[in-house]
């Protein structure tokens, strides 16, 4: 349930290519997308995703189209935003809103949704081939300066916090920062408390520092649901080797995104991403690195409308002070060879052409997010 608005400031505001060589080839219309044996048994999770129609109204229900392509997607969990990022006036009663409207979603499709509270749920949606949904901020500003907001939001669902965008906020310094000053007091007072009620703790979009520190505080494993590597494109949203092992080194996750930081230029291809999640792979182990789309579950049509409204998005992203470098008007929130909503088994299927093991695999697409998940939450 994603409204105009949010879809300019969420998370990066957001046939198959041959794949050899660790190189995408051309797109070739035809060719069937790489299916992988075990996917619909598999713990399939986006660390962070959306559900929802760019062009929907405030409030709007999710049509059909959308119900379908979540049931048909084989995900069987999602970690979905709520609330707004950036923005502390009115944030609590917008997250409040938000997890009410996903609250009705999964009542009126019982069939469908499951929710996610814990590492039970996760089984359950898994073993029922469901989608679990679960509640996640990617800013703090909805806690504002209560910490017994933790409290209040865990009790309606919420079980993942961001604890910054890409702006300083209260807790510390986003990846835009130049100061970089890390965590502030109050924001170790929030690690302590979510740490308290079971609440997972989100580094993406960090300041470096502020990652670090967090990854040094938190009594817990924590994740990074949406990233990539520095160490193959330099962008303040990618996190460096350093980071990645101190999160794999306290036993978390870093998810890679399917977003334009991938490569320096150009649209991104399913070759970019293999080679961010390869790279994981070597500095973290294959049981700390997931999948975070921070993309809609539903493929793009590459329509003038599409393409102007990504336009006018960047711009005002721009102008709100909240733009990454990297962000272009010409390079959208999708990899071409990947625009399905069945998107992952697409991905395990190059994978597994690639020669990584079946055992692998289901631990990069969604096995070790549920291990850290029932970890943290019980």
């Amino acid at each position: 349930m994603l409204d105009r608005r949010s879809f300019l400031i969420r998370g990066a505001l957001a046939g198959a290519a041959a794949f050899a060589a660790g190189a995408a080839g051309p797109l070739r219309a035809a060719m069937s997308p790489p299916r992988w044996a075990p996917y619909d048994e598999a713990m399939v999770i986006d660390g962070c995703g959306f559900i929802g129609d760019a062009d929907a109204g405030p409030g709007e229900a999710l049509s059909q189209r959308l119900i379908d392509e979540a049931r048909g997607s084989g995900l069987r969990v999602i970690q979905t935003t709520v609330g707004p990022v950036a923005q502390y006036e009115g944030a609590y009663e917008e997250a409040v809103r938000s997890i009410g409207l996903w609250e009705n979603e999964i009542d009126r499709h019982p069939d469908v949704f499951v929710r996610v509270r814990n590492s039970a749920d996760l089984e359950r949606a898994r073993r029922e081939k469901k989608l679990g949904v679960v509640y996640q901020f990617q800013d703090s500003a909805p806690i504002g300066e209560k910490l017994e907001r933790v409290d209040d939001f865990h009790r309606i669902g919420l079980r993942t916090v961001q604890l910054t965008y890409n702006v300083r906020n209260l807790v510390g310094d986003g990846c835009m920062e130049a100061g970089n000053a890390g965590i502030s007091r109050f924001g170790h007072g929030l690690i302590e408390r979510l740490n308290e009620r079971r609440i997972l703790i989100d580094l993406a979009h960090s300041g470096r520092r502020t990652a670090t520190e967090a990854i040094a505080a938190s009594k817990a494993p924590v994740l990074i649901s949406h990233t990539g590597c520095a160490a193959l494109v330099e962008r303040p949203r990618n996190k460096t080797d350093a980071e990645l092992r101190a999160v794999a080194d306290g036993g978390g996750v870093v998810g890679i995104y399917l977003m334009p930081f991938l490569r320096e230029s150009g649209q991104p291809m399913a070759a970019d991403l293999i080679r961010h999640i390869e790279h994981a792979v070597k500095i973290c182990g294959e049981d700390h690195v997931g999948i975070g789309t921070d993309n809609m579950l539903s493929p793009v049509e590459l329509s003038e409308k599409y393409k102007a409204r990504h336009r006018e998005d960047i711009r005002d992203r721009r102008r709100l002070g909240i733009s990454a470098p990297g962000e272009s008007e010409t390079v959208y929130l999708y990899i071409p060879d990947l625009n399905t909503a069945r998107r992952f088994e697409t991905l395990a299927g190059l994978l597994s052409a690639r020669g990584h093991s079946d055992a692998r695999i289901g631990k990069i697409l969604g096995g070790n997010f549920a291990r850290v998940m029932g970890q943290v939450w019980g």
